[in-house]
């Protein structure tokens, strides 16, 4: 994969450590000081030294609390007065909404029409004023920033601006001070305030600092934007977080002169993370705060034998999601299957069906029959039987018996 140039002529930085090392000072006491673990299974998973930053454990779940915060502290008293406004439908949202309340600060966000009830809900719980307006979020951003002309409000922009990157950047004095032998971050990138924050206090403090950036495949919009490409981008990611179409303009010309790379991961990738930091390391984690574990997963000799830092950006994620996704990782790893058998409509057909799952002790779950919507003769039919097994090689032997016994059999896959 070919590498980002790090751009060496001199010229004035757009960010500097002591910016995030003032934003360090600032906020110091109001957000969680989140801890920094190694984790010794995963380690062995992926072949890399894995450290977590456990971001999700802030009080709103994600780490945009930091640069929320740091923004809303260096307001003037009739800024303050005024209030602040921002397009969000997401973590940025609450951060903004829970410190502008514990700090009298009145919070505006204009979320889009279309922004589940549950993010709604959550915004206003920590006392922000939720706006919908428009269908998508371009439409809730035009709107914000023409309230913000007509009412003199504060627009705080989610991610391109140099306060919110410097707040975000504590995460990484935070991990260093922790873990100072790290040789390099791995960080999920949307419009790039993270890792712009992130990567300036660590390139400042550690020259030699591996930093790459993560970005979903079907949202690829800082790495087309870095490595000079056109790419589609768009479409149903779990990465909902990061799905950025155009990233910040600050963000951008910041991470040209100090990222190494950004790689791509793809859904499989992330919902098997989710997974694995859940069952693992017993935290919910989000389909964005996953996908630096994605990335060495995707990209195993990259960061082979290294110790890499990870940031598990926020843990907010809808349960029947979360729910999906668990399911659907243990269909792939073999442990829940779906068989397609076709069998002749008489008495005692689906009986002896059973009687093979009894033999190889294999769980049945749920039994459909379709007699009428098939291209079999009126006599046939096919049944689907979604089981569990303790693994694929059980089904493997299942499969195997009933094709002996002379059954039509075929497992139906994911994608």
């Amino acid at each position: 994969m070919e590498n980002i140039a790090l751009k060496t002529e001199t010229q004035d930085a757009l960010l500097t450590l002591a910016d995030v090392r003032a934003a360090a000072e600032r906020i110091a006491g109001q957000v969680v000081r989140t801890p920094t673990l190694y984790s010794k299974t995963l380690s062995a998973i992926t072949g890399a030294e894995i450290w977590l930053k456990f971001e999700n454990l802030q009080f709103t779940a994600a780490y945009k609390e930091r640069g929320a915060l740091n923004a809303l502290l260096q307001l003037d008293e009739e800024q303050r007065a005024r209030g602040v406004i921002a397009a969000s439908a997401g973590n940025h949202a609450q951060g903004l909404s829970y410190h502008g309340t514990r700090l009298g600060v009145p919070v505006t966000i204009v979320m889009p029409k279309t922004t589940p009830t549950v993010k709604i809900m959550q915004t206003e719980a920590v006392g922000g004023n939720v706006v919908l307006e428009g269908e998508t979020f371009d439409e809730a951003y035009a709107h914000a920033r023409s309230m913000e002309r007509q009412l003199g409000l504060t627009f705080v922009h989610p991610f391109d601006d140099p306060q919110v990157a410097a707040g975000q950047g504590t995460v990484a004095l935070e991990m260093l001070e922790d873990v100072p032998e790290l040789e390099a971050l791995v960080i999920p990138i949307g419009g790039g305030g993270l890792l712009t924050g992130m990567g300036t206090a660590a390139r400042a403090l550690k020259p030699s600092i591996g930093l790459v950036g993560v970005q979903a495949s079907l949202f690829p919009s800082m790495y087309a934007k870095l490595k000079h490409l056109e790419v589609p981008c768009g479409g149903d990611t779990l990465a909902e977080g990061i799905a950025v179409k155009e990233p910040g303009s600050f963000t951008s010309a910041v991470l040209g002169q100090i990222v190494d790379d950004v790689v791509l991961v793809g859904e499989p990738a992330l919902e098997s993370a989710v997974a694995l930091l859940l069952q693992i390391e017993k935290t919910v984690v989000e389909g964005a705060g996953a996908a630096g574990l994605a990335a060495l997963m995707t990209h195993k000799k990259r960061f082979a034998g290294r110790k890499i830092g990870l940031v598990l950006t926020g843990g907010n994620i809808d349960t029947r999601l979360l729910a999906n996704v668990l399911l659907r990782d243990l269909a792939r790893s073999g442990r829940l299957g779906r068989l397609r058998i076709t069998l002749q409509d008489r008495p005692g057909a689906l009986f002896k069906v059973v009687e093979e799952f009894n033999r190889y002790q294999v769980n049945i779950l749920e039994v459909w029959h379709q007699r009428i919507f098939t291209s079999l003769p009126a006599k046939g039919l096919t049944a689907e039987i979604e089981c569990e097994a303790r693994d694929r090689e059980q089904i493997d032997l299942l499969v195997a018996g009933l094709r002996g016994k002379g059954y039509d059999v075929e497992q139906v896959e994911l994608g």
